[in-house]
C-alpha cells in the first residue's frame, strides 16, 4: 500500500507540473487574435522548419525537376503572402514542389516551409485552386498550429506518464491514458484544419484570387480518397464534404454582399 501511495504522489507532481507548464506559456496571436499556449518563439519555429525541410522533401521523392511547375508554385505562393496580411508576420515563407506523383498532399512545417506534391498539383484545375491550397498551408503557419500541437503533445505526454505511474499497469490504465491523449490531439487537429480553411479563404481573396475555388479543392480531395476515408471521428482531418459546408459559411460571413467580381480564377 505504501508503494501505491508513493506512486500516486509522484503521479500528481508530474501531472501538476505538466499542467502548470502548459497554461503558464501563453502568447497572443496577432493574426487570429487568439491567446495560445505555446512554449517557443517564432524564431525557434523557423529554425525547426528549416532543419526539417530537407528530410521532409526526401520522404516524398525530393524536389520536383519540373522547373515550370516549381516556378508556378513559388509565384502563386509568394503572391498569397505578399498581397495579404501574411506579409506582416515574422515568418519567411518558402514554397516547394515535391516530386511524389502518387501522394495527394500539401503540408506546412513550422516557420513557413510549405510543400505540395506533384500528385496534388496535377489534379488542380486553376491558379485560384493552387492559391487556396497554399493559402490554407500558410494559414497553418500563421495560426502557429505546429507550435500549439507541440505544446499539447508535451502536456498529454506528461499526463500520460503520470497515469502510467499512478495506476496498476495490469488494469490497462496506461493504454487507456494513451487512447485519451490521442483523442484529445485528434480533436484539436480537426479544429486546426477548419481554422486554416478560414484563413486560406481570407489570404487568397486578399491576394486577388476567387476564394470559392477552395470548394473545388475539397471536391478534388474527396475524389482522390476513392471513398476509402476513415470515419471523421477517427481522423485528424474533417471530411472534405463537411469542410465544404464550413467554407460556404465562412464565405457568407466574409462577403455578406457576395464575392466581388473580377477575382482571379
Amino acid at each position: 500500500m505504501g508503494g501505491f501511495k508513493f506512486r500516486i504522489i509522484i503521479a500528481l507532481v508530474i501531472a501538476a507540473f505538466s499542467v502548470i507548464s502548459y497554461f503558464s506559456s501563453t502568447s497572443d496571436n496577432p493574426i487570429t487574435g487568439e491567446k495560445q499556449h505555446i512554449g517557443m518563439s517564432e524564431e525557434e519555429e523557423i529554425a525547426i522548419g528549416l532543419r526539417s525541410a530537407p528530410e521532409m522533401a526526401k520522404q516524398f521523392g525530393g524536389l520536383s525537376q519540373n522547373a515550370e511547375s516549381r516556378a508556378a508554385v513559388e509565384q502563386i505562393g509568394n503572391e498569397v503572402v505578399q498581397q495579404s496580411v501574411a506579409k506582416e508576420s515574422k515568418y519567411k515563407f518558402n514554397f516547394h514542389l515535391l516530386a511524389d506523383p502518387k501522394t495527394v498532399n500539401a503540408f506546412a512545417l513550422p516557420g513557413g516551409q510549405i510543400f505540395i506534391t506533384e500528385a496534388l498539383l496535377g489534379r488542380l484545375k486553376t491558379k485560384a485552386q493552387l492559391a487556396g491550397v497554399l493559402g490554407h498551408e500558410v494559414g497553418h503557419v500563421l495560426a502557429r498550429h505546429s507550435a500549439e500541437q507541440m505544446a499539447k503533445q508535451k502536456l498529454t505526454s506528461g499526463l500520460t506518464t503520470a497515469a502510467v505511474i499512478g495506476v496498476d499497469p495490469t488494469a490497462g490504465g496506461a493504454q487507456m491514458a494513451q487512447m485519451v491523449a490521442g483523442l484529445i490531439n485528434m480533436k484539436y487537429g480537426r479544429a486546426d484544419e477548419l481554422e486554416s480553411d478560414k484563413l486560406g479563404l481570407r489570404l487568397m481573396s486578399e491576394a486577388g484570387y476567387d476564394p470559392r475555388a477552395l470548394v473545388g479543392v475539397m471536391e478534388i480531395l474527396a475524389n482522390a480518397s476513392g471513398g476509402s476515408r476513415q470515419p471523421e471521428f477517427a481522423s485528424t482531418h474533417p471530411s472534405p464534404e463537411n469542410r465544404v459546408q464550413k467554407i460556404e459559411q465562412e464565405l457568407a460571413a466574409l462577403f455578406p454582399n457576395g464575392v466581388p467580381e473580377g477575382l482571379a480564377q
